[in-house]
């Protein structure tokens, strides 16, 4: 068994989990095919409500340098993630730290940004300390998650399957989601997965960011994700 970083949302633990062809190979399929459309959308999005200028300074929790250069614009950016090697490159920050718990001062950004990953920090109560924190250390923010009650679950591409009660899940995962029959996940595999992710509806993420515009992004007339934005 080698460590493999299982990368969902860019906040979740390092988990060990075999290094074998499938693994890459789904990493591959959904980052080259997947991810890409909907992630450029959702840049464009924000650069066109945030009008973000070179001066910003940003805080991307959970982030990676190459979601900034889909914007024009080139901000200061400090990125949050729990794994890594801390480094400052050019405009890039990039540090280790719990985004439930960041080491920063309150409005030590213009704009705090966060792309998929409030679903993978933990239990309701982390996610509520995850929310508060973005509050605290940026005036304007910009926060996606995916719909819980979009038809397909976007982390398995399966669709439905989230609405399962947890042992019904685990147990259909291998053989009716894209994950599950490329990957062939352990035992193991799917009990971490599974745990690691919660994901949010509407009104959730109004109750978490009460101060912000709730806008929802649409896929074939039905909301695929649920963004809070304060301008």
């Amino acid at each position: 068994m080698t460590s493999d970083i299982v990368d969902r949302g860019g906040l979740s633990a390092p988990v060990e989990v075999e290094e074998r062809a499938s693994i890459k190979l789904w990493h591959r399929l959904y980052g080259k095919y997947v991810a890409p459309r909907f992630r450029g959308q959702r840049m464009a999005l924000f650069q066109r409500l945030m009008q973000v200028s070179d001066r910003e300074r940003i805080i991307d929790l959970g982030g990676a340098e190459d979601t900034w250069k889909m914007i024009a614009a080139e901000p200061s950016v400090t990125m949050v993630n729990l794994w890594g090697e801390a480094y400052r490159h050019s405009r890039f920050v990039y540090e280790i730290g719990d985004a439930c718990d960041l080491g920063h001062g309150d409005k030590s950004f213009d704009i705090a940004f966060s792309n998929s990953v409030i679903e993978h920090v933990g239990d309701w109560e982390r996610q509520r300390r995850f929310a508060a924190e973005i509050r605290r250390v940026a005036p304007r923010y910009f926060v996606q998650t995916p719909n819980r009650y979009f038809p397909i679950e976007p982390h398995y591409m399966c669709l439905g399957i989230q609405f399962l009660p947890t042992t019904i899940f685990k147990k259909l995962l291998p053989w009716l989601s894209l994950w599950g029959l490329t990957i062939r996940p352990s035992r193991e595999e799917i009990d971490a997965s599974v745990a690691e992710i919660r994901l949010l509806t509407k009104d959730e993420m109004r109750e978490l960011f009460p101060d912000a515009e709730i806008i929802e992004e649409k896929f074939l007339g039905m909301t695929k994700s649920i963004v809070a934005v304060r301008r």
